[in-house]
């Protein structure tokens, strides 16, 4: 069905005022983007955010709060993405470990060298994540609920009941 999100994910990790990135290829481009991408079969939102950020940059990431929800509908491709977006810290680096296929390198920034590299950011959302965390915007992670099909019976049942 067009039009329908993609679900992807986003580590927002920051230490001593700088943000861990990922340089990598993206449509014939080499751009920024915060350790991120699409939620696997089976898998939770946070189990996706601890794999990507592992398999994009080597940190271990141990997420703390929820940051947010963000749709952004590319304009350039016609896809629409929704973003979750967590916070945490980066615990535990493999500096030998082999990355993602596309991944460059990685990279710690600091706020005004990525606005300063606006034009290399995968997508507004690089720079959105970070002004919002920088204002302090945080949610438990109790906020993120994965309800399995059995969850679901469970559920669906109690509000026929």
């Amino acid at each position: 069905m067009p039009g329908r999100p993609e679900i992807t994910v986003a580590a927002i990790a920051e230490r001593d005022g700088r943000f861990l990135l990922v340089e990598e290829r993206a449509n014939g481009r080499l751009v920024l983007n915060q350790p991120a991408g699409h939620v696997e079969a089976g898998e939770t939102l946070l189990e996706a955010v601890v794999r990507e950020t592992l398999e994009e940059s080597a940190w271990r990431f141990l997420p703390a709060h929820l940051l947010g929800l963000y749709l952004w509908r590319n304009a350039r491709t016609g896809r629409t993405t929704l973003r979750v977006a967590f916070t945490g810290e980066v615990t535990g680096h493999d500096p030998h470990a082999r990355l993602d296929r596309g991944i460059v390198g990685t990279h710690w920034m600091t706020r005004a060298s990525i606005a300063g590299a606006a034009a290399r950011l995968r997508s507004p959302l690089v720079l959105r994540c970070i002004d919002d965390y920088l204002a302090g915007q945080r949610l438990p992670l109790g906020s993120v609920a994965d309800i399995g099909i059995d969850g679901a019976a469970q559920l669906r049942a109690v509000q026929v009941g």
